[in-house]
């Protein structure tokens, strides 16, 4: 053995190590060092492939575990994480090759075979949805008679009437935290009510903050309800004066995500002209069939309530404009450097309720930020990924100081890139229970100065995360 191999062979196990204490980066690195030394070595790939999905980066794992099969086509862990790879990427059918093939090397496998299951049956009820698709259906409003709805007696919440109240708003946070939920009725009158406000919104909504008053802006809070909480414990609860702005993914893979999504709604009623809410890639069909969010609207309440939801996420507002200084968007900038702050304002979000695989609405749900300049395909697999140029650039044509955007994990919390004109802000703690990121979220005053503050998760009740997910598809 050379000492290049003997030496790569060495990194392999740093980089193992680091898989073990869940830094994912360190990890990748380490790899990366394995394969410029020995880059003929199948493991060394496949295992760069498992550290980058734990960093939601489909799109690179992809690339290494085809490297990997390459070299040893006998390599059932590469067929597995690239399986893994493309669920996560909606590519079903490409996974069930894996899968299968997985199940044909390694027959006692029972989670492969199990996964292959699964999604042989997704790739059946998607079929099956595609073949009873209407150009144009009918809203899941339609027939909905709220007021032949009765509440029982025996319910003890707070009564919601015709406005939402900060007393009804109070008493959904205890009953939410005590593991109860909310009559049907007022769940139906508040998506339907945020819907309509949502609808009403521009595509764009431009916000300045009166002088004595302050904005928090909150990234990814993952249905992690209980460190939402900690937020409001922390920072203050909305109010006249102290206005929110959710920058998407409020919703999927932490077991909380109907609770958050209530509590947001019935935020906006209350406070519509002082609390926002972006859409993020998860307020969409397709992400939340695969990482909880249906699952949990049909166990909690009906099929009916998911689609309702999915209405009104399609209403959504996809950037808000704070000050005239900070987008903020949940992904990030564009693929056409032509694109300005008035391609955003005429954009009809109406007209697309789900956000497909290209386009401008897309590249706002998706894009990711690189150090280098210039653009490059994503490592997610989706989109594409944009250079400190390509920022500094938009944002001097359009005026702004800065983009502001979530999306990816920041073990921080958040960070500043792209020198000060990008920053990124995740605001779920220790990330499906396992990330050991910090949370963060900003403040913004009159005077339109980031003031960033980190806060660490808090205990929650014994659920994991995913535990609405309708398949195995996603665990690992």
């Amino acid at each position: 053995m050379t000492s290049a191999s003997t030496e790569a062979l060495e990194l392999k196990a740093k980089g193992n190590a680091a898989i073990a204490s869940r830094d994912w980066k360190t990890a990748v690195d380490f790899y990366t060092q394995a394969i410029e030394l020995d880059p003929n070595q199948a493991l060394f790939y496949s295992n760069r492939a498992q550290a980058h999905i734990r960093m939601e980066a489909y799109g690179s794992a992809i690339e290494d575990a085809a490297k990997a099969i390459e070299i040893d086509p006998a390599s059932v862990k590469a067929y597995y994480r690239r399986a893994i790879s493309n669920v996560a990427l909606l590519k079903y059918k490409e996974a069930l090759k894996d899968f299968r093939t997985v199940c044909k090397k390694a027959p006692n496998d029972k989670d492969a075979r199990l996964k292959m299951n699964e999604c042989e049956k997704l790739i059946r009820k998607i079929d099956f949805l595609k073949a009873i698709e209407q150009s144009d259906p009918p809203s899941a409003a339609e027939g909905l008679d709220l007021d032949s709805i009765v509440v029982e007696n025996e319910y003890d919440g707070v009564r919601l009437e015709k406005e939402m109240t900060q007393e009804f708003i109070d008493d959904m946070i205890e009953r939410f935290k005590n593991g109860k939920t909310i009559h049907k009725k007022y769940a139906y009158q508040i998506i339907l009510k945020a819907k309509e406000i949502f609808y009403a919104e521009p595509t764009m909504p431009e916000v300045t903050i009166p002088d004595g008053n302050k904005m928090t802006i909150c990234g990814d809070t993952h249905g992690q309800y209980f460190d939402l909480l900690e937020i409001f414990r922390r920072n203050g609860f909305p109010a006249e004066t102290h206005a929110y702005l959710f920058n998407g993914d409020f919703v999927d893979r932490g077991s909380w995500s109907t609770e958050i999504a209530f509590l947001l709604f019935s935020y906006k009623w209350l406070f519509p002209n002082n609390f926002y809410i972006n859409r993020g890639n998860h307020e969409t069909d397709d992400m939340n069939r695969v990482y909880g969010f249906e699952g949990e609207c049909k166990a909690k309440y009906n099929e009916r309530m998911f689609k309702l939801f999915s209405e009104a996420f399609s209403a959504l507002p996809l950037a808000t404009l704070v000050g005239s200084k900070y987008l903020v968007l949940h992904g990030g900038l564009f693929s056409d450097d032509k694109v300005n702050l008035d391609d955003i304002r005429k954009l009809n979000r109406h007209l697309k309720k789900q956000p497909g695989q290209e386009g401008l609405m897309m590249e706002m749900l998706w894009t990711d930020p690189q150090p280098d300049p210039g653009r490059r395909p994503s490592k997610r697999g989706v989109g594409q990924q944009f250079g400190p140029d390509v920022t500094k650039s938009f944002c001097e044509r359009n005026g702004l100081e800065a983009i502001i955007r979530s999306h990816e994990v920041r073990m921080g919390g958040y960070e500043v890139e792209h020198d000060g004109r990008c920053i990124t802000v995740f605001s779920a703690p220790n990330y499906v229970d396992t990330s050991g990121n910090k949370g963060a979220y900003i403040n913004v005053g009159s005077d339109y100065k980031l003031e960033h503050n980190v806060f660490d998760a808090v205990e929650h009740p014994p659920i994991k995360a995913m535990a609405y997910a309708q398949n195995s598809l996603m665990s690992m």
